[in-house]
């Protein structure tokens, strides 16, 4: 089971954690998945344009990028690992979209087909947040938002994309957007192990690519695996026949904990568990074709 053909809008901030990089392979080797457009958020938008843009060439696409805010709603500072964009050469030679604003993109590219377009978010809000912002036409023309992000259940911690920016995700959860959101509860259950990194990077140009990426992120934590948060995430649009979801609200504390309330009236579906033995083959498989086709 597939979802039909997608519209798909991509907000990342590419190049820290691997798995943005991961979730974009995912989309490319999805035919049924077609990326009208990316936008960068969070620090160097710039830099994590080019590379996406530079991932998408590899594997045979010329993407439309968008950098887009660089500081947080919230105003707390950006976090930076420091090794984005170091595995490749001459990013600065990237050709990006950027003679208009990734909020103004955002709802452009929505407001073109209101209902037609699903945004995945897998980064701060602030990208999503300034679209909502800028036209309240926006929130409603999104067919679904796909989000990583939060943490649910007993031990819930504060997760990276919704404490970098309070504000952000509050103004994002507070728009009514139909939204599936995975939280930390569901995508620390996986993990992608040596086998299938070896896959990827042994899968053509692009897969070694990606590889050196996975290199770059396990050689920063330390683990010899990648937890890939945003694949999964991006797999919850392109089947949704392995996910099982609750219908509900959600609400961000002050110290950004994410708190879901179980509502069949509520606009957030949240992932409360999902076939990872068959995510962990799809992302693989898909990552591969990616790789295959470049």
């Amino acid at each position: 089971m597939t979802h039909p053909l997608a519209d798909i809008l991509l907000d990342t901030d590419i190049g820290s954690d691997v798995d943005d990089a991961l979730a974009l392979g995912v989309l490319l080797g999805s035919p049924e998945a077609r990326i009208t457009g990316i936008t960068t958020v969070y620090g160097d938008t710039l830099l994590r344009a080019r590379l996406a843009h530079r991932l998408g060439a590899l594997a045979g696409h010329d993407l439309t990028v968008v950098p887009g805010a660089t500081d947080t709603l919230s105003g707390k500072e950006v976090w930076w690992a420091g090794h984005e964009g170091k595995a490749f050469t001459d990013l600065a030679a990237e050709p990006v979209y950027d003679t208009v604003a990734a909020d103004r993109f955002l709802v452009d590219s929505v407001l073109a087909r209101p209902g037609a377009t699903d945004v995945i978010a897998i980064a701060p809000l602030a990208n999503i947040a300034r679209a909502i912002r800028l036209d309240d036409r926006f929130a409603a023309g999104i067919r679904t938002l796909y989000m990583m992000g939060g943490s649910f259940g007993p031990g819930a911690t504060a997760e990276h994309n919704i404490v970098s920016d309070i504000t952000a995700a509050r103004a994002v959860f507070g728009a009514g957007v139909r939204t599936v959101v995975t939280g930390l509860d569901i995508t620390t259950r996986l993990r992608i192990e040596q086998p299938g990194i070896e896959a990827i990077r042994e899968a053509g140009e692009y897969g070694a690519a990606l590889a050196r990426e996975i290199d770059a992120w396990t050689g920063f934590t330390g683990e010899p695996w990648s937890v890939p948060h945003d694949p999964i995430t991006a797999l919850s649009l392109l089947r949704p026949d392995l996910y099982t979801t609750e219908r509900g609200t959600v609400e961000v504390t002050d110290e950004g904990l994410t708190v879901f309330t179980a509502d069949p009236d509520g606009h957030v579906d949240l992932v409360v568990d999902a076939d990872l033995e068959a995510i962990a083959e799809e992302i693989v498989a898909r990552i591969v074709r990616a790789s295959r086709h470049g």
